[in-house]
């Protein structure tokens, strides 16, 4: 339908990066949604502005933003998916990483949902703000495959009315899968294994789950990502 009405995928987003839910929710690996070219901005100087106007329930996700230089599904099985051989492969096929805002919406109440459901009503990607990116070269994935399991990442929020409690969150890597390069290889992975899923390629964006819990937002706010750890610039993000 998005297609149709003109709209072009430009990557996927990653959802239930966390093994824990996948009990809860009876499924067998993460999901994924398509997101597009007039749901995904980049920002200027590490600064942007978004609408959440038009959103029902609208939840921030600071995240680990990738894009592929190649599609990493013919190097990662199973077994390496879960480990440092898969989180190699994935950064192999990476040319640059990001710190990201996923913004997720939900027309359901009380966010009570089937994760099949929340896919299909569009609330795993409502929209992504993506930040500086850092080019991964060869000599600096060893250091990445280090880094992405261990970095510290403070989620805040400014603009509030006076005597309201300001917001800081905090997260890491191990959120995310226990590192967002083994979340893009269980992505790869779990793609290879369905028929009809379009593969990673070149040139697609993966934002590979949240680093801190899912936070509910509202016009007139800004949030702040800011990470220790890893060479990532702070992220600022003022919604209207």
């Amino acid at each position: 339908m998005r297609r149709a009405a003109g709209h072009q995928t430009v990557g996927v987003k990653v959802g239930y990066a966390n093994k824990a839910m996948w009990r809860v929710l009876k499924l067998d690996t993460l999901v994924w949604a398509h997101m597009y070219d007039d749901t995904v901005r980049y920002a200027d100087a590490n600064t942007a502005t978004l609408s959440v106007a038009h959103m029902i329930s609208p939840r921030i996700e600071p995240e680990i933003v990738f894009k592929m230089k190649a599609s990493p599904g013919a190097a990662i099985t199973d077994a390496a998916a879960a480990g440092i051989t898969g989180a190699l492969a994935a950064l192999g096929a990476v040319e640059w990483l990001a710190l990201g805002f996923e913004i997720i919406d939900c027309p359901y109440a009380d966010w009570k949902y089937q994760p099949a459901d929340f896919v299909a009503a569009y609330g795993l990607h409502a929209a992504l703000v993506v930040g500086e990116p850092r080019p991964v070269t060869a000599a600096g994935i060893a250091t990445l495959v280090e880094q992405l399991p261990t970095f510290k990442v403070r989620l805040s929020r400014h603009g509030m009315t006076e005597g309201e409690r300001a917001d800081e969150i905090e997260g890491s890597g191990r959120n995310a899968l226990r590192s967002p390069a083994l979340c893009l290889a269980e992505l790869a992975s779990a793609m290879a294994k369905q028929d009809d899923a379009e593969p990673l390629a070149a040139g697609d964006l993966v934002s590979s789950g949240t680093l801190t819990e899912s936070t509910p937002i509202q016009p007139g706010a800004t949030w702040t990502a800011s990470v220790e750890g890893i060479d990532l610039s702070t992220l600022t993000l003022s919604l209207v």
